[in-house]
């Protein structure tokens, strides 16, 4: 089975991303918008994480949260495949338990229709 979920490439993604809406919430800060040229039948999301969090261990613990948390999404609720996301985690994500922040995830990803 082929992945649903696309990463974003190029630095013009990003930067247009910033300047679109946002929603934050206590474990991550999600930036979503239309993008051209886009395949409306994957999703376009992207995950980071800053240096200041910790080390790569950490940062790469908090990416593989999130990448799951997503495709759990894909499987579950329905996510508007048209915008583009970049989910920008925050320090608070780090000791708190997965459930909780998939379901504050879970919750945000809904608002945005």
């Amino acid at each position: 089975m082929k992945s649903k979920i696309l990463a974003l490439s190029k630095n013009e993604e990003f930067k247009s991303l910033l300047k679109k809406k946002k929603i934050s919430n206590k474990y991550v800060t999600i930036f979503f918008g239309k993008l051209p040229h886009k395949d409306n039948k994957k999703l376009n999301i992207s995950f980071s994480v800053r240096k200041k969090i910790g080390n790569a261990v950490k940062r790469n613990k908090i990416k593989r949260r999130l990448k799951n948390i997503t495709n759990e999404a894909v499987k579950n609720i329905s996510i508007n495949y048209n915008y583009s996301f970049l989910v920008i985690a925050k320090p608070s994500m780090l000791n708190n338990e997965y459930k909780n922040i998939k379901e504050t995830l879970f919750q945000n990803l809904e608002k945005i229709k």
